[in-house]
């Protein structure tokens, strides 16, 4: 409930009291199990990756070659950042982030890199069991996301539209290019 708040009206803009009367609860309960409206901010945010971060872990990822799981993975973040919500949000986060940067720091902190590290403890145990040759898991995490999103995310941002073409043909482009440089095949 708070995320949506969030992501609808963005920080500046979200009251405690809304959300409060949208729980059912008073504003006293919100506060004394979040400490503050920061402090909820950063669980709202934690909460909508931990739909992500799910895809990261050992007992959900899909069957199949690296390739294939690379894929899901990629696909599961390219859709995941290209929902209509995320968009918005992004963009209202940026704004507010001029003014007061410390939002932009709890942002940062609970979801996009928990999330790289999530994904960066997957690369690892791929590492440990022999698919991928990678010493620097956090860097290949953050290569291989920055490739998903590809220049559609900054377009997004800018209101184009973004085709199932060119989604799949740089979500392939990204496993091909990113097993290149750390499949364990390539380094035979």
């Amino acid at each position: 409930m708070a995320a949506r708040h969030f992501f609808e009206h963005g920080y500046a803009a979200t009251a405690i009291e809304q959300i409060a009367a949208d729980a059912g609860v008073s504003k006293v309960t919100i506060y004394n199990q979040f400490g503050d409206k920061r402090a909820l901010f950063a669980a709202a945010v934690a909460c909508e990756c931990e739909k992500l971060r799910g895809h990261f872990s050992l007992d959900a990822m899909p069957q199949g070659t690296i390739r294939e799981r690379l894929t899901v993975i990629g696909e599961a973040i390219a859709a995941f950042l290209s929902r209509p919500e995320m968009i918005q949000f992004d963009r209202r986060i940026a704004a507010e982030t001029e003014t007061e940067p410390a939002i932009g720091e709890v942002f940062l902190d609970a979801g996009p890199r928990r999330m790289k590290h999530g994904f960066a403890a997957y690369l690892r145990y791929c590492a440990e069991t022999g698919d991928l040759v990678l010493d620097d898991p956090e860097l290949a995490a953050e290569q291989f996301v920055s490739m998903c999103k590809g220049m559609d995310d900054l377009e997004r941002r800018f209101g184009a539209a973004v085709t199932p073409e060119n989604f799949e043909r740089r979500i392939a482009g990204a496993v091909d290019v990113f097993l290149a440089a750390y499949g364990a095949a390539c380094h035979r």
